[in-house]
C-alpha cells in the first residue's frame, strides 16, 4: 500500500503533535500501511480513531470511513480539521448535506485534497455514490463501531451487514474494523461478515482501572441521583435514561435542585440538541441527561461520572456507556440503578420482533441481570463476559462488591450437584430450566421433557432460586461452565468442570444481591407533608422552647410560628438554612423568611455540638410542588368565585376544597377569603373567632375551637376563619 516516505513516528508528531503511541497503535498503523486486513478491539478512550486517521493522512488517496451516526461523523471531521490548515482534509457524506455541499465534497475528493471521507452505511448503498467511489483513488476502508454488524452486538444495524458486497463492487482493498465492545461471538460475526477472517487481531484489555463500578437498588432513584451529584460539585457527568419523557422530566428535576443539567434525545430539534451538546463540551453545563442517542464519539476526556437511571439492555451497551467516564485516566464513577421491573419492561419491547431477535434480546437482558445481581467483583464479571481472565485482587476495591464484600460460604456440594444436573440433562438447557429442575418446580417444559420423574429432580429444593443462580453465574466465571451463545445460552460443563465433578473441592460461593422485594422507581420526590413523630425528641423539645420564647416576643400563639408537625419534621431532617427549611412540612418561602433564622441557627449549633450526621439532600425539590389543581384554586379565589363553584369545578365536596386551601396556607401562601366570609358571617362573628385563635387558643385544633364556641359556628365556618387567621398572622 503506497504511503509517503516520512516515518510513522515522524507522521505522528507532524499531524497530531504526539511523541509516542499508546498501546498497540503503532503496530496497528503499520499493519494497515502494509495492506493487511486489521481488526481493532480497543476500549473507549484507548485511541481507536488515530489508528485509521494517521494511516489515512500518510497514504495516497482517500480513506473511506463507515460510521453509524451523523453526529459522530461531524465530531470526527471537526477534530481532523483542527489538525490541518485546510478544512477539505476531511469530509462526511450523508443525508444531511445539500446537493451543493455534496458537489463540493466530491470535487475535493477527486482533487486529492480529502484524506478521510466519512460515509453513513445507508449512503454507501446508493448507486450514485458507488459509481463515484469507483472513480477515485481509495487508500483503505475503515468500519468504525463495527459491533453494529452483529445481531449479538448492542447496537445492531442491518445495513452494516451489506457492507462487504458493496466494498467489493467498489474495489478490493484492506479493511480496518474497529470497536470498543465485542464479545468473542461478536468478534467472529464481524470478521465473518466483512470477509476478513485472515485479519490481524489487535485486542487491548477491556479493563479500565480508573473506573469505579457500583449498582444500587432502584429506590427513590431521583433523590439518590441528586445526592450523588451534589457530592461531586462542578464535575461533568452523564445520566442515561431509557425514554425521552424520563430525560425531560429528570433534567427538569435536576435544574430545580440547583444543578446545571440539560436534556438530550433524538426527539429534540437538531439545533437544540447541538446547542446542549456544545454547552456540555464547553462546560457551560455540568450534566447531560440523555438517551443513548448521546455519547457516541463525544470526545470529552473529563466526564467524572456516568449514571444509569435505567439499566441498559445489554452488558455491551453498559460497558460502552460507562466507558465515557474518565477517558483521561482520572476519576470515573459508574453508578447504575437496578430493578427487575426495568428488565421486564425491556423484555416487553422485544415483543413483536422476529423470534430469533427476541431470543437474542432476552439472552442479552439475562446477562445484564446477572451483572446487576452478582456479588463477585464486577470488573471480573465484565471482563469474563468479553472473554478476558482477571484476578479480582487487582480490582483494589474499585467496585462496590470488592469494597463491601458480601457473605461467603462453601458451595462445594451445591456446585457439584449443579454440574451433575447439567450433565444428566445432556447439556441441552438454559439457566432458568436448571434452576427450576433443581428446585423441584414442575414447569410446562419440565413436564414436556418428563424431567419431573428424573432422580435429581428437586434435589436442590432446600436452596432458593437465587442460590442456584449464584452457583451458575459464579461457575461460569470460574470456568467450570460455559454458555453456548449460538444456542441461546445452553449451559455446558467445561473440562475443568468435569475434573471438579470427579473430585469436588472447596468452592467459595458469595451470596447474591436480592432485589426481588424492590418497588419500582418512586420517581419525583414530592415534599413530604405531615410529621409522624420526631426522630430526635431532644431537639423537638428544644425547638418547642424556642417557639414558645418567640411567640411571647412577637405576641402571637406558638402554633402561628410553626405547627407541631413542622417541628417534628425539623427534628427529623435537621434543616440548617432557609432553602432546606422550605422543604419542611408546613413551611413555605414566606414563613421561612419571617421565622426561620432562629430555628436554623439553633439546629446548626445542635448538629455541630452533637456531631450528628444529617440526612442531607434526602428531600429534593419537586417539579410538581404546585399541582394544576392548586394553582386553579388560588386563581379562582383571586377571581372571588364562590367556594361551592370552585369545589364543583374540581369534582370535590366543599369540605375537601377547604382541606386543599388549608394545605396551601400551611405551606406559606396567602389567600384572601374575605369576599366569601363576608357573605356567610357578620363582622362581629369573624372578629370573635379571630380573637379566639389570637388570644385564647392553646393550639390550632378545630375540635377545641368547636368545644369553645359550643355550636355557635359550624365546623366549616371555624375552619375558614382559621385559614383567614393563619394567612394574615402566620404568613
Amino acid at each position: 500500500m503506497q504511503s509517503s516516505t516520512i516515518s510513522v513516528k515522524e507522521s505522528l508528531q507532524k499531524y497530531f503533535g504526539f511523541n509516542s503511541f499508546k498501546g498497540e497503535q503503532e503496530a496497528i498503523i503499520r499493519n494497515i500501511l502494509s495492506g493487511n486486513h486489521t481488526f481493532v478491539i480497543m476500549p473507549t478512550g484507548g485511541g481507536k480513531s488515530l489508528c485509521y486517521q494517521l494511516p489515512a493522512l500518510m497514504s495516497a488517496g482517500t480513506a473511506i470511513v463507515v460510521s453509524p451516526l451523523i453526529a459522530l461523523m461531524k465530531n470526527q471531521v471537526d477534530a481532523i480539521r483542527h489538525l490541518s490548515d485546510n478544512d477539505s482534509i476531511a469530509h462526511f457524506m450523508n443525508s444531511s448535506l445539500s446537493k451543493g455541499e455534496i458537489s463540493k465534497v466530491r470535487s475535493d475528493v477527486r482533487n486529492g485534497v480529502t484524506k478521510l471521507l466519512y460515509v453513513a452505511p445507508e449512503s454507501l448503498t446508493k448507486q450514485e455514490n458507488i459509481q463515484f467511489l469507483t472513480s477515485i483513488q481509495i487508500s483503505f476502508f475503515a468500519v468504525d463501531e463495527a459491533h453494529c454488524i452483529s445481531e449479538w452486538g448492542h447496537d445492531f444495524r442491518p445495513e452494516y451487514r451489506r457492507l462487504r458486497p458493496i466494498m467489493d463492487k467498489i474495489t478490493a482493498l484492506p479493511i480496518i474494523a474497529l470497536t470498543a465492545t465485542a464479545t468473542p461471538k461478536v468478534q467472529q460475526d464481524i470478521q465473518k461478515n466483512l470477509g476478513m477472517t485472515d485479519a490481524t487481531l489487535f485486542q487491548s484489555s477491556f479493563n479500565r482501572e480508573n473506573l469505579y463500578y457500583e449498582v444500587r437498588p432502584k429506590r427513590d432513584v431521583q433523590k439518590e441521583i441528586i445526592k450523588f451529584i451534589k457530592k461531586h460539585p462542578g464535575k461533568s457527568g452523564i445520566v442515561y435514561c431509557l425514554s425521552r419523557k424520563k430525560v425531560e422530566e429528570l433534567a427538569e428535576v435536576l435544574q430545580v435542585n440547583g444543578l446545571k443539567a440539560l436534556p438530550y434525545h433524538a426527539g429534540m430539534d437538531p439545533a437544540t440538541r447541538a446547542r446542549h451538546q456544545d454547552m456540555f463540551l464547553m462546560e457551560n453545563a455540568d450534566i447531560i441527561v440523555a438517551t443513548i442517542a448521546f455519547g457516541m464519539g463525544i470526545d470529552k476526556p473529563d466526564v467524572r461520572f456516568v449514571i444509569h437511571h435505567d439499566i441498559p439492555k445489554s452488558l455491551e451497551s453498559y460497558y460502552q456507556e460507562t466507558g465515557r467516564a474518565g477517558r483521561d485516566g482520572g476519576e470515573g464513577n459508574c453508578l447504575a440503578f437496578y430493578s427487575y421491573k426495568d428488565i421486564e419492561k425491556l423484555g416487553k419491547f422485544l415483543q413483536g420482533k422476529h423470534v430469533a431477535e427476541q431470543e437474542v434480546g432476552r439472552q442479552l437482558l439475562l446477562e445484564m441481570v446477572s451483572y446487576a445481581e452478582t456479588s463477585i467483583c464486577r470488573r471480573k464479571f465484565v471482563l469474563h463476559y468479553f472473554g478476558e481472565t482477571y484476578n479480582e485482587e487487582e480490582c483494589s476495591k474499585m467496585c462496590d462488591n470488592c469494597r463491601n464484600p458480601r457473605e461467603k460460604f462453601d458451595g462445594k456440594d451445591i456446585v457439584a450437584l449443579l454440574l451433575a444436573a447439567i450433565q444428566e440433562l445432556k447439556e441441552k438447557h438454559k439457566a432458568q430450566y436448571i434452576c427450576d429442575f433443581l428446585g423441584g418446580i414442575e414447569s410446562a417444559d419440565i413436564k414436556t421433557y418428563r424431567h419431573n420423574a428424573h432422580p435429581l429432580f428437586g434435589k436442590g429444593s432446600d436452596h432458593e432460586e437465587a442460590t442456584w443462580n449464584a452457583a451458575i453465574r459464579q461457575s461460569l466465571v470460574a470456568g467450570l461452565l460455559t454458555k453456548e451463545v449460538e444456542n441461546y445460552g445452553l449451559l455446558k460443563v467445561t473440562p475443568a468442570g468435569k475434573v471438579f465433578l470427579e473430585s469436588p473441592s472447596s468452592f467459595e460461593l458469595i451470596k447474591e444481591h436480592d432485589y426481588s422485594s424492590l418497588e419500582d422507581d418512586t420517581d419525583i420526590i414530592t415534599n413530604q407533608k405531615g410529621g409522624a413523630g420526631a426522630s430526635d425528641e431532644q431537639l423537638f423539645s428544644i425547638l418547642k422552647e424556642l417557639r414558645k420564647k418567640l411567640s411571647a416576643e412577637k405576641n402571637v400563639p406558638p402554633f402561628v410560628i410553626f405547627q407541631d408537625p413542622s417541628l417534628e419534621d425539623m427534628a427529623t431532617r435537621y434543616p440548617i438554612n432557609e432553602e432546606e427549611l422550605q422543604q419542611i412540612a408546613g413551611v413555605g418561602q414566606g414563613k421561612a423568611k419571617r421565622y426561620g433564622r432562629p430555628f436554623t441557627d439553633l439546629i446548626l449549633k445542635y448538629v455541630e455540638e452533637n456531631d450528628i450526621e444529617r440526612p442531607q439532600d434526602l428531600v429534593v425539590k419537586s417539579i410538581v410542588n404546585k399541582s394544576g389543581a392548586k394553582v386553579n384554586i388560588i386563581r379562582n379565589i383571586d377571581r372571588k368565585l364562590p367556594l361551592e363553584d370552585i369545589a364543583d369545578s374540581q369534582g370535590k365536596a366543599l369540605s375537601e376544597l377547604i382541606t386543599e386551601i388549608e394545605h396551601i396556607v400551611s405551606s406559606g401562601t396567602k389567600v384572601n377569603l374575605d369576599y366569601y366570609l363576608n357573605e356567610i358571617m357578620d363582622s362581629e362573628a369573624q372578629e370573635e373567632v379571630f380573637d379566639y385563635f389570637m388570644e385564647d387558643a392553646e393550639s390550632d385544633s378545630i375540635d377545641e375551637a368547636m368545644e369553645e364556641f359550643d355550636g355557635d359556628y359550624t365546623e366549616e365556618e371555624i375552619r375558614l376563619m382559621r385559614i383567614k387567621f393563619m394567612s394574615e398572622v402566620a404568613n
